[in-house]
């Protein structure tokens, strides 16, 4: 699942409540993605008021719900815990695509490998900001924009966006309604 915030001023409590609610219902990894980068400069604040979601949302049951922050400095690491959480912004876009890139010509400059061996594969491999993280199947996007703003767009080519007006004090009741309107989408690969 993908949490896009287009809004000027995000709010950590309300994103707290949606990557809450996604651990509650089960979702595996979640992407938090604001275009200012605001929640991945302060992913301590938002982590500790995940924290305290978890809590006040879920309280003796918290315990069986954990969540691990998958940023780049711990690409490596290996993704065990019920949800992880991978807090991502634009410089995680195309810039990451052109150093994927260059890191491919340093290959072939090398010759460790040819420009014929340039696939998806191969390409999803150098790029740094998903490495151990899916697609998300779904994406809802908060604010007024119709745009993504530069969310991952490799990472997001077959994947649902549900347009929502805001993530302000929003209510389980909408965050549920979102995922109702997604199990009701024919995906169709194209065809």
């Amino acid at each position: 699942m993908g949490l896009v915030v287009t809004e000027e001023e995000p709010s950590y409590a309300d994103m707290a409540s949606l990557v809450v609610w996604c651990m509650a219902v089960g979702i595996s990894y979640v992407s938090v993605y604001d275009h200012n980068g605001i929640f991945k400069r302060n992913n301590s604040r938002l982590m500790d008021e995940i924290l305290k979601q978890q809590q006040e949302l879920l309280g003796l049951d918290c315990s069986k719900y954990t969540v691990e922050f998958a940023n780049q400095d711990k690409a490596d690491q290996v993704l065990n815990c019920q949800s992880a959480l991978k807090v991502l912004s634009p410089e995680d876009g195309k810039a990451d695509i052109v150093k994927a890139a260059q890191n491919f010509c340093q290959l072939v400059a090398q010759q460790r490998r040819t420009y014929t061996d340039l696939d998806v594969n191969v390409l999803d491999n150098l790029l740094s900001s998903t490495n151990g993280f899916p697609d998300p199947d779904l994406v809802l996007k908060f604010g007024p924009v119709d745009s993504t703003l530069g969310f991952l767009p490799w990472h997001i080519r077959l994947t649902e966006i549900i347009s929502l007006p805001s993530h302000l004090n929003i209510s389980y009741e909408d965050f549920f309604s979102a995922l109702r309107h997604y199990a009701a989408c024919e995906q169709r690969w194209g065809k």
